[in-house]
């Protein structure tokens, strides 16, 4: 492995000081300035690769400082760790011996385990900090959630944003409650055993307040990606791009106690050298691994349907934990809603979703439409667990022109029928915050940006996007204050009845998911999907391990009878545990025998969803 630096200002109590190290290739003079009440200037040392370092016993937890080079231009520090007053300010030294952890016992879930519920911190509450975040947790260990992604949180300019025009990755956005404030949140998850991914952003940089041209070579014009430069990965002088991002990674896995890392968009991290930065992050997350004795694991976002990213070394991969399928995503949207424009040209089809539901790739070596090319990998060889599905996602609602949820999309009970098909497939589940109950308030595209040319750019950018889909209507400012505040969850299924049916629905199919041996660690070799000969029933068969399920979705919107298999691989009668159209869950109480035999007929009510435990 190349040779690693630790960057940015450590604070340690032993030295009686902080050490301060940049990589500024080009600079002849590199000063650290404290902004004491009397500014005390320290000059940095040359070392070799283009790094500068120095230790100040004047610097300790929460001293502020910029970084001066060659005697005229001031900054903040690029490896940051808090900017109290955003992205122009002043950087602040943080202490991370300090804080006191009281989840000594945690250990991270298998991924097998994790139950993913994606947010995003300034929406998920009307506070929109860590802090307040907490109380929300017996809520979400209630429903069954074992795992929160938190969108990104690295420091972006102003206190609205997604998250993904972070310009300090490793400074805790100061809005949300900083340092400290994340750790409070994450201890207090780990108190209720519920594991942390964070969503981290190493293919670009956000435009405001971006000073790291200042410092040295971090973007090449090699490759072109749609936010500008890319990041140079393989270029001139690389080698500390690459430390930059893989110290970032280990510093929120060891000071943050973060559990997992979901790595944005991995398809626009260009690097054609003979070893990919991700199989580089790779090895050093398991050095830390063994440094702490924890387990972490990374989870890639990518739209290339590459096993490659998580394929073991031996077998040309990067070795990567897991990945997003927008396949599933993809395939079950178009099912429900009709809706074929732009990215979801070549989906809709029946046959998809039986193929998806065992493969997790739609495209897996298949033309693609929408590309006009061949597409994909084959599954073939990988675990059901290194795919992470879902029917909404930041993306997927944020990216429409009027952040509609699929619950203005569809009716109450394709509601029901699209959360069967994510949590009873053999993947990863996850949720996006306020699904369960079918959330009435959009998630809407926000910033809050200082430079009027950008904001106008911004507002351009999001009408030339949206151009090929046959959306109506006028998107919303991003920039406005209103756009944020309309996309904060209500929570309302505390006082609506409907709401609260589904969030029932919700919380006794994850309870299945983690009670019943056949979903505990599905293996998806054993998972069969087909569709009746009308293609309006799907099948789907768990046989990992006895008791078995078989569960039945309608996809049509009338009643529907089909005939249970008499193929299976196993023996006894089915008797039905689950059925989305009984009244507890706001049906319409559709009766059922008790049991059912192989090649019993069911007759299924429109849009709905019925799961059969074998009995032995």
């Amino acid at each position: 492995m190349a040779i690693q630096r630790e960057i940015g200002a450590h604070y340690s109590p032993e030295k009686e000081g902080t050490v301060f190290t940049v990589w500024a290739p080009k600079a002849k003079q590199v000063d650290v300035l404290l902004h004491k009440p009397e500014p005390i200037r320290v000059p940095l040392q040359q070392e070799a690769m283009g790094y500068w370092t120095a230790l100040s016993e004047f610097a300790n937890s929460g001293t502020r400082y910029t970084l001066i080079l060659d005697e005229e231009t001031e900054r903040p520090d690029p490896a940051s760790h808090f900017q109290p007053d955003g992205v122009h300010g002043s950087s602040a030294v943080v202490d991370h011996t300090s804080f006191a952890w009281s989840d000594k016992n945690w250990k991270n879930l298998p991924l097998h385990e994790y139950i993913i519920y994606e947010l995003h911190v300034g929406t998920f509450t009307p506070e929109g900090t860590f802090e307040s975040m907490i109380e929300r947790l017996p809520e979400l260990k209630d429903l069954g959630i074992t795992a929160i992604e938190i969108m990104p949180v690295a420091q972006f300019p102003g206190n609205r944003n997604w998250g993904y025009d972070g310009v300090l990755p490793f400074a805790v956005q100061n809005s949300y409650g900083g340092p400290e404030g994340l750790k409070k949140l994450v201890n207090a998850c780990h108190e209720q055993g519920i594991a942390v991914v964070l969503d981290v952003v190493y293919n670009h940089m956000g435009p405001e307040g971006n000073y790291l041209n200042d410092f040295g070579p971090y973007f090449t014009d090699k490759y072109k990606t749609p936010w500008g430069s890319a990041l140079n990965f393989d270029d001139n002088h690389s080698d500390a791009v690459r430390n930059y991002f893989i110290q970032n990674a280990l510093m929120w896995l060891r000071d943050y106690r973060i559990d997992a890392l979901r790595l944005d968009a991995v398809h626009a991290i260009y690097d054609m050298g003979a070893r990919h930065f991700l199989q580089e992050l790779q090895e050093h997350v398991q050095e830390l691994e063994q440094q702490v004795g924890r387990d972490f694991i990374l989870i890639a976002e990518s739209d290339l349907n590459d096993v490659r990213l998580i394929n073991p070394v031996e077998r040309g991969g990067y070795g990567l934990d897991a990945q997003w399928s927008d396949d599933f995503h993809h395939v079950v949207h178009t099912l429900v809603t009709g809706e074929q424009e732009g990215y979801y040209v070549g989906f809709g089809k029946p046959e998809q979703l039986a193929k998806v539901m065992t493969k997790a790739f739609m495209y897996d070596g298949l033309y693609s439409e929408h590309r006009h090319r061949t597409f994909g990998s084959s599954t073939e060889h990988n675990r059901a667990e290194q795919f992470v599905v879902c029917s909404q996602n930041h993306d997927q609602v944020g990216n429409r022109m009027l952040g509609e949820r699929l619950s203005d999309l569809v009716d109450f009970e394709t509601l029901k029928l699209v959360a069967g098909l994510v949590i009873l497939s053999p993947f990863v589940p996850m949720l996006f915050m306020g699904e369960e109950y079918g959330e009435k308030n959009p998630f809407l595209y926000f910033v809050s940006h200082g430079d009027e040319e950008l904001i106008e750019a911004v507002r351009k950018g999001r009408r030339e996007e949206f151009k090929s889909f046959a959306w109506q209507g006028e998107a919303p400012d991003p920039q406005s204050e209103d756009t944020f505040n309309r996309s904060k969850i209500s929570r309302s299924y505390t006082s609506d009845t409907r709401q609260n049916q589904l969030r029932e629905f919700y919380k006794r199919l994850l309870q299945l998911r983690k009670t019943s041996v056949a979903l505990q660690r599905p293996d998806k070799d054993k998972v069969s999907a087909r569709l009746d000969a009308q293609e309006t029933v799907l099948h789907l068969v768990h046989q990992t391990k006895e008791p078995n399920l078989y569960c039945l979705f309608n996809l049509s919107d009338a009643e529907q009878s089909t005939t249970l298999s008499p193929a299976l691989e196993t023996s006894g009668s089915w008797k039905p545990i689950l059925h989305s159209a009984s009244t507890a869950w706001g049906g319409a109480n559709a009766n059922l025998p008790e049991t059912m035999e192989h090649q019993s007929e069911v007759t299924l009510p429109p849009k709905s969803v019925l799961i059969l435990q074998q009995q032995q």
